[in-house]
């Protein structure tokens, strides 16, 4: 049986490499670019120089970007534009962006209609590079998936790691919520977008965010509690913040529920773990070869 389409993943890091084996498993050919030269190929997916993409890239059904922008802008773009804009097969893209280009909403909801909104350096360039690739898609023709990810956690990614290495921080700065996704369900939400092309018109936006956004603090506190260890002390935002780098500050000075109601039913699927209390238990339960 002939593959469903050959998959270019731009960034073959913590998402990306789930994303790449999900799609492997799901019949696709995969090809992924990295920057590590000596990294090991997973099962299923064909690693190459991410400055030697051009082959790929003429022979890719379906494109994936992954990396966050930097000082150039969209990394992929700005090595291999041209020889995506150019790219015959080419049927699907999809950018994976963060929820937060939506920016500082006083803890309101918004979702995938909600006008951008970002404030932060990351989330204004994160906003310029869906722009970016907009303008290839649009010039294109081709369908574009703009996948706004909330805070990504998983297997080696989670609550569990800080607690175990004594770094965990539980601060308290009452009605701070914000929404999370585990790593396998944005790689089965990609490849379940990626099915969807022959489909798709123009550009659409997914929010993959979990249903239940949570104060940092209380997901740590159920970390623990999961791991049977006393929660580290509650911390008063004031107390905390002289101490926090700018990256950190810029994360508590923004609060937004986000809503993924209208991509799950997009995408006639609902989240594996629709709330960090799954994800948690998943974790652990992973770890224990269950």
């Amino acid at each position: 049986m002939a593959a469903p389409g050959r998959l270019l993943i731009f960034g073959l890091g913590y998402t990306g490499n789930a994303i790449g084996l999900a799609a492997a498993a799901a019949g696709y050919a995969v090809t992924a670019t990295s920057r590590d030269l000596k990294l090991v190929a997973p099962p299923g997916i064909e690693v190459i120089p991410f400055d030697a993409a051009e082959q790929a890239i003429a022979a890719a059904t379906h494109v994936v970007a992954t990396a966050a922008p930097d000082a150039g802008g969209d990394p992929a773009l700005a090595r291999h534009g041209a020889a995506i804009a150019g790219a015959r097969d080419l049927s699907w893209i999809g950018y994976l962006s963060s929820t937060g280009v939506y920016g500082d909403q006083g803890g309101a909801w918004v979702d995938e209609t909600s006008p951008p909104a970002p404030v932060s350096r990351r989330a204004k360039a994160r906003r310029a590079a869906e722009e970016a690739w907009e303008a290839v898609g649009a010039a294109r023709g081709t369908p574009l998936d703009i996948i706004r990810l909330a805070g990504i956690y998983g297997p080696g990614r989670s609550p569990f790691d800080d607690l175990r290495a004594g770094r965990a921080r539980r601060i308290d700065k009452p009605g701070h919520a914000f929404g999370r996704i585990y790593r396998d369900d944005i790689a089965d939400g990609a490849v379940a977008a990626m099915r969807q092309a022959a489909r798709l018109a123009g550009r659409r936006v997914l929010n993959f965010n979990d249903d239940l956004p949570a104060e940092p603090a209380v997901v740590v506190e159920e970390a623990a509690r999961l791991l049977c260890v006393a929660p580290p002390p509650l911390v008063p935002f004031a107390e905390a913040e002289p101490g926090m780098t700018a990256m950190g500050r810029s994360f508590w000075a923004e609060s937004r529920r986000v809503s993924g109601a209208a991509t799950q039913a997009a995408l006639a699927r609902a989240w594996r773990f629709p709330t960090f209390r799954e994800g948690l238990r998943a974790i652990l339960a992973q770890e224990a070869g269950g």
